[in-house]
């Protein structure tokens, strides 16, 4: 009884999916770093800089990028 507990436990997913999902993470952390910042401590103060292009199109194209392939990864070949 206790070698059957000993043995390793398989993982839901393969690699595979694991590399997928690690790319997905790092484009949603991508996404959520380029919209941080570019405020100003001063309510009076208008900062341009939040309107960029990189807060506009940029992070959150990142971030929706990010999730498909969150999903692609576990909907992908999953173990059975």
């Amino acid at each position: 009884m206790e070698n059957k507990m000993n043995q390793e436990q398989e993982f839901l997913f393969g690699k595979r999916n694991y590399i997928i999902m690690l790319i997905g993470i790092v484009f949603i952390a991508l996404g959520f770093i380029f919209m941080a910042g570019g405020g100003s401590d001063d309510p009076n103060v208008f900062n341009e800089e939040i309107y960029n292009w990189q807060r506009i199109r940029l992070a959150p194209t990142l971030v929706i990028i990010g999730l498909g392939i969150e999903i692609y990864a576990i909907l992908a070949h999953p173990k059975k």
